[in-house]
C-alpha cells in the first residue's frame, strides 16, 4: 500500500509559478512510476507527466515546456515545478504512482490562476 500526499498547491497570478510535492508512504518508493495530472471542472482528467524510478521524464500536451517534473527517491517525493501559470491551468493536481498492476492515486491540489 502507498499512501500519496499532495502539497503546494495555492492561489497565483498569471505569469507566476508554483511547486507541487507529492509524498510517498512506503520503503520502496523508487520502482513505483510517478505521473502529475489534473482536472478541472467539467473537464476529463488530463496527464501532464510522468516520471520512471530511474528519472526518464514524460510529458503531455498541456506542458507546452512550462511543467518539470523530477523526483527525489530518498525523500520519497515527486514534484511539478509550474511556470508561466495560466488562467488556464486552474484545477486540481493530483498524482499518481504506478507498479505492475499497482496503481495509487492522491487526493488532489488545488492551483487556481487569477488575477
Amino acid at each position: 500500500q502507498v499512501q500519496l500526499v499532495e502539497s503546494g498547491g495555492g492561489l497565483v497570478q498569471p505569469g507566476g509559478s508554483l511547486r507541487l510535492s507529492c509524498a510517498a508512504s512506503g520503503r520502496i518508493f523508487s520502482i513505483y512510476a510517478m505521473g502529475w495530472y489534473r482536472q478541472a471542472p467539467g473537464k476529463q482528467r488530463e496527464f501532464i507527466a510522468s516520471i520512471t524510478g530511474d528519472g526518464s521524464t514524460t510529458y503531455g500536451d498541456s506542458d507546452q515546456g512550462r511543467f518539470t517534473i523530477s523526483r527525489d527517491n530518498a525523500k520519497n517525493t515527486v514534484y511539478l515545478q509550474m511556470n508561466n501559470l495560466k488562467p488556464e491551468d486552474t484545477a486540481v493536481y493530483s498524482c499518481r504512482a504506478s507498479f505492475r498492476a499497482y496503481d495509487y492515486w492522491g487526493q488532489g491540489t488545488q492551483v487556481t490562476v487569477s488575477s
